[in-house]
């Protein structure tokens, strides 16, 4: 199953790819990711179409740090809500702990293991692939965005004992060894940053405990990312419906696979993406049609409808009521159907 990240691990992509001479549309062309997704950083997109995205923009650039040249202009804002649940927090081991817990909600193929001793602090990376271990440039992202993350927690002067990164050392050593500020291990049998233990226990002046605290909740709340195919293309549509531009084919793209697959998995799991995308619209035409000002003609066109008259069939037969009389307060009474509660349209989160 194919792992999700939020696209805003691409926000920086169109600048970084420009100062080395690439054009991003072509890029973003090549790995068939949608340009839309530089301008939505919280669209779920596919793990594997970002690692080529990188990769392929290393190769024909040249530029052998490229990741680490999108790590480098990243931050916790990149991170959304994991990144302002990690700045909250009290201390610096706390921080890093909260982004070892939440970040599969930014990434759900990436895990972070802490590894205690006396005197340090191993932070590894893992990322999950379909080969033993992912590319190098999504490796460089991914670790740079920690090494940044601790960073800005204490500020320009920190800087841990040691990186290690297990694929071959580049042409130029001395560009990571300047980025991480330490000495840089190649070859290693593991990706991980070490720092020292005493570290853990720095202070962070900004912190608000309550401010964490709801965070925390809010977070958990959201702690459980999609497994199946189902509820994955379930997020992609309907964060697809919010942008106005839903159709297989799309999702097809944000997961890195084509049409008949996604309606194969579906089909196995008991559904089919038209009923996915019929729930969605249900929820999501609610909300448009409580803004009266709205042109409903813009709404059909938002939700993928042919013409107006074609929603306006589709509410009526799925609601019971036309939009006026909903818009009015007249409506009829929901009714659970063949023994299954009532549909997810009303009430959803």
């Amino acid at each position: 199953m194919t792992d999700l990240i939020r696209s805003a691990g691409l926000s920086c992509y169109s600048e970084v790819a420009r100062s080395v001479g690439l054009d991003p549309r072509q890029m973003m062309q090549k790995v068939r990711l949608p340009l839309a997704i530089l301008d939505e950083p919280d669209t779920p997109i596919a793990v594997p179409a970002l690692r080529r995205l990188l990769e392929i923009s290393a190769a024909e650039s040249g530029a052998e740090d490229f990741g680490l040249r999108l790590a480098e202009r990243g931050g916790l804002t990149n991170f959304g809500a994991v990144g302002l649940i990690v700045r909250e927090q009290a201390t610096v081991g706390e921080a890093i702990e909260a982004l070892s817990r939440f970040i599969p909600i930014h990434h759900d193929g990436m895990k972070l293991e802490i590894v205690r001793d006396k005197q340090t602090v191993t932070i590894i990376l893992h990322l999950r692939g379909r080969q033993p271990t992912a590319p190098r440039q999504s490796i460089d992202m991914a670790l740079g965005s920690v090494h940044r993350i601790i960073q800005s927690l204490f500020g320009s002067d920190w800087g841990p004992q040691e990186v290690h990164l297990h694929y071959p050392p580049p042409h130029d050593r001395k560009r990571y060894r300047g980025f991480f500020g330490c000495r840089v291990l190649f070859n290693a049998d593991e990706d991980a940053i070490v720092m020292s233990a005493h570290d853990m226990e720095r202070r962070i002046p900004s912190a608000h405990p309550l401010i964490a605290s709801y965070l925390r909740k809010r977070i958990e709340a959201m702690e459980s990312r999609p497994a199946g195919w189902e509820e994955k293309v379930d997020e992609v549509v309907r964060g697809l419906l919010a942008s106005g531009d839903c159709t297989v084919e799309r999702v097809a793209e944000h997961l890195a696979c084509t049409r008949r697959t996604i309606h194969r998995h579906l089909a196995a799991s008991g559904t089919s993406f038209s009923a996915i995308l019929d729930a969605q619209r249900a929820d999501l035409v609610i909300k448009l049609i409580e803004d009266s000002g709205r042109p409903l003609a813009d709404i059909a066109a938002q939700l993928g409808f042919s013409a107006q008259s074609a929603m306006a069939r589709w509410f009526r037969g799925r609601f019971g009521c036309t939009i006026t009389d909903w818009r009015k307060g007249v409506r009829p009474p929901m009714k659970p159907t063949d023994g299954h509660q009532p549909d997810r349209q009303i009430g959803r989160a």
